[in-house]
């Protein structure tokens, strides 16, 4: 994490903010501008933690708030520790604790044992969502959910991991991907909740939207990509260095579409392709509506690319589907609260029925997508290679990126989607 001070910008500060303002320190807006309630804030946490108080956040004052941004904390059993009296401390429940730590036998912990004690909330939902911050999200879900498994499905342009996690043990697959096109990264936190929602239904042993999630977990295995373009969502957000080489052939391009906002248009991967439209369902014919529309040339978004499969986050996503057994798929993006469930006259069993079931749930229409977005994109690939219900979820209302006050609305809509996705086939 680097030092933040009076003046900072940046998405640093948007974490600093949301992390401070959940633990009742701070009482601004989130707005990744470390002005003056920003630096009162931080000094009277660092009064409280009896750390140097000069408002200026480094290194020890990260260190001290780490517990708060990954939701768990390391501790060390002292003489008279029960697990209970460890969970009443942390404002926390035995049975998190736990799950956390599936070694331990909890009535018989020893003096100078380390343990796992989770205590708080991990996905943040309130600020500019963005690589570094998935990866802190993704290792403490694991740290405290052990019983999820996380893995890659390949690497970014820039060497980034496509990270995997998948929640269940059953036979039946299923998977939800996220932020294929950047500057809807909205949809990334959305996954990430859904699965720390899940996962604390879990530990509960408590229903998800009126299902049983142990039920789920042995039955479906839920396989969830939830970024899969994080350079460009880097560059979207403000979380990639403007001095890179990558960020300033991002701008070059930009410049050859200045009718486009740069960054927040920014659609495509990090080198200017659109990663939506790179798979083998009428390829070519997406290439001559969108050259007709004048994406030519590599630039924000629409652009096809030379061939399909060319951009390595595509081709991830097609090779890990190769290998699987996905019996419905999910791909998230912004913005018009509608879900697409055709591609071309394939008619999958039983697609239209869960579709209709997804737009009961949700309130969104189910529509055939227009055909100017019709083909190459990874839902109409799916359905086309497997003849198995594919569906484009469009979340929220207005210009991308969609404003993060919308979360709390687009997560309600969809968090029956994305349990009754798992169950319905």
């Amino acid at each position: 994490m680097e030092t933040l001070k009076l003046g900072s910008r940046g998405v640093y500060v948007e974490l600093l903010q949301s992390v401070l303002k959940s633990i009742g320190f701070y009482n601004g807006i989130i707005d990744g501008t470390f002005g003056i309630t920003t630096q009162n804030a931080v000094r009277w946490f660092q009064r409280r933690f009896l750390l140097t108080v000069d408002g200026v956040v480094e290194k020890n004052t990260w260190q001290r708030l780490m517990p708060y941004i990954n939701g768990y904390t390391n501790y060390t059993v002292k003489n008279g520790d029960t697990i209970y009296s460890i969970a009443q401390r942390f404002s926390t429940t035995a049975r998190r604790i736990v799950f956390a730590n599936p070694r331990i036998s909890p009535n018989n912990i020893s003096i100078g044992q380390k343990l796992i004690v989770p205590f708080g909330r991990i996905v943040r939902t309130d600020m500019s969502y963005y690589f570094e911050l998935l990866q802190l999200n993704i290792n403490s879900l694991k740290t405290v959910y052990p019983f999820l498994q996380v893995g890659s499905i390949g690497k970014s342009v820039m060497g980034k991991d496509l990270t995997y996690i998948k929640i269940g043990t059953g036979e039946k697959e299923v998977f939800y991907s996220g932020a294929i096109h950047s500057n809807e990264w909205i949809t990334a936190p959305l996954l990430m909740k859904f699965i720390e929602n899940f996962c604390r239904s879990y530990v509960n042993n408590s229903r998800i939207f009126g299902y049983s999630s142990r039920q789920i977990f042995d039955d479906v295995s839920i396989y969830i990509v939830p970024m899969v373009n994080p350079d460009a969502v880097d560059l979207v957000v403000g979380a990639l260095n403007p001095n890179t080489e990558e960020y300033l052939n991002a701008r070059n391009l930009a410049n050859n579409y200045p009718d486009i906002p740069f960054p927040a248009g920014w659609k495509s991967n990090i080198v200017g392709v659109n990663l939506n439209l790179q798979f083998p369902a009428g390829w070519e014919i997406a290439r001559d509506i969108k050259y007709a529309q004048g994406y030519t040339s590599p630039g924000p978004r629409d652009f096809v690319g030379y061939s399909p499969l060319t951009e390595p986050e595509a081709l991830a996503m097609y090779n890990f589907t190769l290998i699987h057994n996905f019996s419905l798929i999910l791909a998230y993006h912004t913005q018009g609260r509608v879900i697409y469930w055709k591609y071309l006259n394939y008619n999958p069993p039983q697609a239209r029925i869960i579709g209709e079931r997804f737009a009961e749930i949700s309130g969104y229409l189910l529509e055939i997508t227009p055909t100017e977005s019709g083909y190459a994109g990874y839902k109409d690939w799916f359905i086309k290679e497997y003849n198995r219900p594919g569906y484009t979820i469009e979340v929220g209302r207005g210009n991308n990126p969609i404003s993060i006050l919308q979360f709390p609305t687009i997560y309600g809509e969809n968090e029956g989607i994305l349990v009754t996705a798992a169950t319905i086939i």
